[in-house]
């Protein structure tokens, strides 16, 4: 069985301050901590590459957890789309390069946004299952700063830079259970990129997340036969304090459990759930039954379950 075993993340040491920026903006220190919930802003290096960021989250990794060897990785998966250069070649080729990984190695980037790390999952799982391989590593690494226009109060104010790698393997901590996904391509020109710079419909965005988060959360809960009681945490992308917040309120009796933590990261697009699960998650004995979600550019949205591999969890 394939799952979950263990993530680390790189967040550049770097970052600007939300509050002088917002005040730039004419904005008040209640928007920022009510609306967007980003304090700092993490900025990598103006030399630093999408592909340094996310051998430096791998170099973490495998820090951490020495049993993963870099030789016994058998597949990268890359979830960005604010690769190297121009995006061609594909980044995690130049990860595999960079970090000195075996060339015995299947390594394909994933071109999704703020969904990408719940379908990452399944795709590297899938993969690894259906090759007869036992090690695989999910990087997120999606630098928005390449493409932010400083001027812009709707993107400047929100887009933090980081990444990080998870492991899945053989006898995981954590298993990945049912999962739901979801794609409307008539949300295509909310978030998209217009000569290199990222332009967003932030009231579309939002009214997207609003209305289509909630019942798709539920929607997952019932195919997994679980209620929301059962459920210790749900960790959903941190798009702004403000969409967490309003997707919360659907569910009244259950809104702490509803994990914020955005103020010293901002968004970070696919890198946030990981960053959940690493920071709020994985090292508390107490949550055995968690749900992730992504939602963002496309219109895309994917839903999941983990559960802790413990007796009594894991079926």
């Amino acid at each position: 069985m394939i799952g979950i075993k263990g993530i680390a993340s790189y967040i550049p040491e770097e970052s600007l301050d939300n509050l002088q920026r917002a005040e730039a903006f004419g904005e008040t220190q209640s928007f920022i901590e009510k609306k967007i919930g980003a304090l700092k802003l993490p900025r990598k290096q103006a030399l630093e590459e999408t592909s340094d960021m996310a051998v430096e989250a791998l170099r973490r990794l495998t820090e951490s957890f020495p049993e993963l060897e870099s030789s016994g990785i058998d597949a990268l998966v890359v979830v960005t789309q604010n690769g190297d250069g121009e995006g061609l070649p594909h980044t995690a080729a130049i990860v595999q390069q960079k970090a000195g990984l075996e060339t015995a190695l299947a390594a394909f980037d994933v071109s999704l946004g703020c969904s990408g790390y719940v379908y990452g999952l399944h795709i590297l799982k899938g993969f690894l299952e259906s090759s007869g391989l036992t090690n695989g590593v999910l990087i997120t690494a999606d630098p928005y700063s390449k493409i932010i226009d400083p001027d812009d109060k709707n993107t400047s104010l929100l887009f933090g830079d980081a990444a990080t790698a998870t492991w899945l393997g053989e006898s995981p901590d954590w298993v990945l259970g049912p999962v739901l996904f979801g794609t409307d391509g008539e949300g295509q020109d909310a978030l998209k990129t217009v000569g290199q710079r990222l332009t967003m419909n932030g009231r579309q965005v939002f009214d997207f997340a609003a209305t289509k988060v909630a019942p798709h959360l539920r929607a997952l809960m019932q195919k997994a036969g679980v209620s929301e009681e059962d459920i210790d945490a749900f960790c959903l992308h941190q798009g702004s304090y403000a969409i967490v917040d309003t997707i919360s309120r659907r569910f009244r009796t259950q809104q702490e459990k509803f994990l914020k933590d955005l103020g010293e990261t901002g968004n970070t697009v696919s890198s946030s759930i990981p960053l959940l699960l690493e920071r709020n998650v994985f090292n508390d004995q107490a949550m055995n039954q968690v749900v992730i979600s992504g939602f963002g550019v496309g219109f895309s949205w994917a839903t999941g379950l983990l559960t802790r591999n413990i007796k009594g969890y894991n079926k």
